[in-house]
């Protein structure tokens, strides 16, 4: 008669009470192993993998059942086979995924700036499984320069004479004055010393390529005189930095690098423009506002401009360095080179990017980048309407879910003032009590689907914006994940 007592002590047939396994219940490692679901884990996976993360399953669970916390059913052969392949799935996971860009940003930074044009990813394809001619010349058989394979189509673009690339703008600009300016002054006006993402600021760049900066004029107002009375015999350049992620408007005066050009040159300085985030066309001839092109910076008298390739330019990650032969083969010359150089799948992509702009009437559609930023409204808020409906069915009657007009933008420093008319939803809970962490709980749900989707919450509302999903159904598959996971009742309460 011990059974039922036992029954009572660690839990009864009542639904209310839940019986608690013991460490005595968990099965040996081996054991575990020897499982069927789990030797076949082991058959896709290897042991090594699965074996470890057996133990430490078997450990947490220990954990658990020495504070009387683990349920008994949790010990069943079934749930440690099913617990462990979620282990092994999770492990296994990516941690860099793909997101829907839902925040009005087209160029977002944290989300991976430009999307690469379907050209870029094929020919990045093409390459990874085999060798290539990276560092070999295909005409004399010799050893060649990784640059020649984009430096004529830079110079074609920008109407450079040379032209090298490196792994990121910041490095590009490191590199320039690494090369030109060690141990020398170089001056830049007050108004332009920027901060760039992750607190990255130009006189600590300046610092670290050994460089001494020489600011000039003030926050607000900079003139030529400026740059004229700051020239001496340590002066190395001139330096222009576009302020591309902030605008100072008002009673403000800058030098252009039109007016800057002609004292560079009286003075025997090279004249070095950084426009961070890069176009190579004329932005207006699209619609969208204008943003200064190396082309144009060459033409007002620079000699070298550096820019990104993962901005307005829609491709890479990447940092180019366009200008003058001399000054370029200087750079090229300089050790930190090597270790800022870009890698073949980067390469590749860039030069398959920079071949759309060969073809300018098709480029509005095969540039990811710029298909949207010049994605008609219509278009924006026919997928605004056609996700209404089933969003507004998930989240109701927690939440309630209407179209409305947005304001985007571009995003990473370009144009940080302009804005970009879009459309999307407006998500706002229906008891206003506690709107924030029913908002929060909102974005982290959306956040945790197997496609995750991203917004912004703005005056207590989830703004989705439409202008980035061309493809309005993705969102709506992952609306029915809401619904499977029963997130809906979860976030309604």
């Amino acid at each position: 008669m011990s059974a039922p007592e036992e029954s009572a002590v660690r839990g009864s047939s009542a639904p209310s009470i839940i019986e608690a396994a013991r460490p005595q219940d968990l099965p040996a490692l081996d054991k575990l192993l020897r499982l069927q679901a789990v030797a076949a884990l082991v058959a896709e996976h290897g042991h090594s993998l699965v074996a470890g993360e057996a133990r430490a399953l078997l450990a947490a669970l220990r954990t658990q059942a020495l504070a009387g916390a683990l349920p008994l059913p949790s010990v069943e052969p079934e749930s440690l086979a099913a617990a462990l392949a979620q282990r092994v799935r999770q492990r296994l996971a990516p941690r860099m995924r793909r997101v829907l860009n839902l925040t009005g940003t087209v160029l977002h930074t944290n989300l991976g700036r430009a999307l690469l044009p379907q050209a870029a990813i094929a020919r990045m394809q093409a390459l990874m499984a085999a060798p290539n001619n990276l560092e070999f010349d295909l005409e004399t058989g010799r050893r060649g320069d990784r640059d020649s394979l984009v430096e004529d189509l830079l110079c074609e673009l920008t109407g450079a004479e040379a032209a090298t690339v490196v792994n990121n703008n910041a490095a590009a600009v490191l590199l320039t004055l690494a090369a030109l300016a060690p141990g020398r002054e170089v001056i830049v006006s007050r108004g332009e010393l920027v901060e760039i993402g992750g607190a990255f600021r130009m006189p600590d760049v300046m610092a670290s390529a050994g460089a001494r900066l020489v600011e000039v004029g003030t926050t607000n107002r900079t003139h030529a005189r400026d740059y004229e009375g700051a020239i001496g015999e340590r002066t190395a350049l001139l330096m222009k930095v576009h302020t591309s992620n902030y605008r100072v408007e008002g009673f403000a005066s800058a030098v252009s690098e039109a007016r800057l050009a002609p004292i560079a040159r009286a003075h025997g300085l090279p004249l070095v423009t950084d426009l961070g985030s890069g176009a190579l066309i004329d932005m207006t001839a699209h619609g969208l506002p204008a943003e200064p092109t190396p082309r144009q910076m060459l033409q007002d008298g620079c000699d070298l401009v550096t820019f990104s390739g993962d901005k307005l330019l829609g491709g890479p990650q990447a940092g180019l360095i366009v200008g003058g032969k001399a000054l370029v083969a200087r750079i090229k010359a300089h050790p930190m080179k090597r270790a800022l150089r870009m890698s073949k799948l980067p390469l590749a992509a860039l030069e398959a990017t920079l071949q759309l702009y060969l073809r300018p009437e098709h480029l509005a559609q095969a540039l990811p980048t710029l298909r949207l930023l010049t994605r008609p409204l219509a278009d924006i808020e026919a997928a605004a309407r056609a996700v209404l409906p089933v969003l507004q069915a998930a989240l109701a009657p927690g939440f309630t879910v209407e179209t409305v007009a947005l304001q985007g933008q571009i995003g990473s420093g370009s144009l940080p003032v302009e804005r970009l008319p879009s459309a999307g939803l407006a998500i706002a809970p229906a008891d206003r009590k506690g709107s924030g962490r029913a908002l929060e709980a909102l974005c982290a749900a959306l956040r945790g689907l197997p496609l995750p989707v991203i917004g912004r919450i703005h005056e207590d509302r989830l703004l989705l914006d439409m202008r980035c999903l061309e493809e309005p159904g993705e969102f709506i598959k992952e609306i029915g994940h809401l619904r499977m996971t029963g997130m809906r009742n979860q976030l309604s309460s």
